[in-house]
């Protein structure tokens, strides 16, 4: 009679021990595979986290005046880290930092005032004057854009050349169209460009194409998250001014005492 009991049988241990020893490498061999598809999917996942974030921070092309001026004691310009459009000589002790809108009516009534004194103070190299053109009243142009476009130029032509550029924002103030309109359209803003000396088609495209459009936003998130609540708001040497300080005559006197 055949024992089919296993434990009498030394051939049927052996196969048994080799089934088991089969099934444990079959079980780590799943558990590598499982391990291995867990790492891949993980990684995976962190990549795409990792992207998405990347483009959301991707403000694309940012500005940066590439003009090179004329003279070592010649009108400059820079971008700053706060974003603003930095106008000056470069030994100019008094800084003026000013956050304006172009669709703003009081930022037209400011730079009426003190637009033409600002540009004396930095040709006669005491002050440099900053300029943080914000997008604060997109929502006042009834669905253009204006304020974001008009900031978005502002960087174009201030790339392509600095010393013109606060004749260009005169320009454009006493073309200010009324709040709650629809703003200039680009083609007009192309206009006054070229009135005022920019003539380079690269400009032209530059406004037209909103190149720096992503930037405009992230730098008026910024300034609007450091605490400003109103344009314009304006700074000598770091501190902010207010009431008569703004006056054209106060505001001359106070610079030049900066400046000493």
């Amino acid at each position: 009679m055949v024992n089919s009991k296993v434990g009498n049988n030394p051939r049927g241990k052996s196969a048994l021990a080799s089934v088991q020893r089969g099934d444990r490498r079959r079980t780590i061999a799943i558990q590598i595979g499982v391990a291995v598809v867990l790492i891949a999917l993980i990684a995976g996942i962190g990549i795409s986290i990792a992207i998405k974030n990347a483009k959301k921070n991707d403000v694309g092309p940012r500005p940066s005046v590439t003009a090179q001026p004329a003279s070592p004691d010649a009108i400059t310009g820079s971008i700053t880290d706060k974003g603003a459009i930095r106008i000056g000589k470069p030994g100019a002790k008094a800084t003026v930092r000013v956050i304006a809108d172009l669709q703003c009516p009081a930022c037209q009534a400011f730079e009426a005032a003190n637009g033409q004194m600002l540009a004396d103070e930095v040709k006669s190299g005491q002050a440099a004057v900053e300029y943080n053109v914000i997008a604060f009243l997109d929502a006042s142009s009834s669905g253009t854009r204006y304020s974001s476009r008009g900031a978005n130029a502002a960087y174009c032509v201030a790339d392509a050349d600095p010393t013109k550029f606060q004749d260009w924002l005169t320009a454009m103030y006493k073309q200010q169209p009324p709040e709650g309109g629809k703003g200039l359209p680009d083609d007009k803003i192309v206009q006054i460009t070229q009135q005022v000396g920019y003539t380079d088609p690269a400009v032209a495209q530059c406004i037209t194409a909103d190149k720096y459009d992503g930037y405009v936003q992230k730098i008026t998130k910024d300034v609007l998250n450091s605490g400003i609540q109103q344009t314009p708001t304006v700074f000598l040497n770091g501190k902010q001014l207010s009431g008569q300080q703004l006056m054209p005559d106060a505001l001359k006197q106070s610079i030049e005492a900066a400046a000493k």
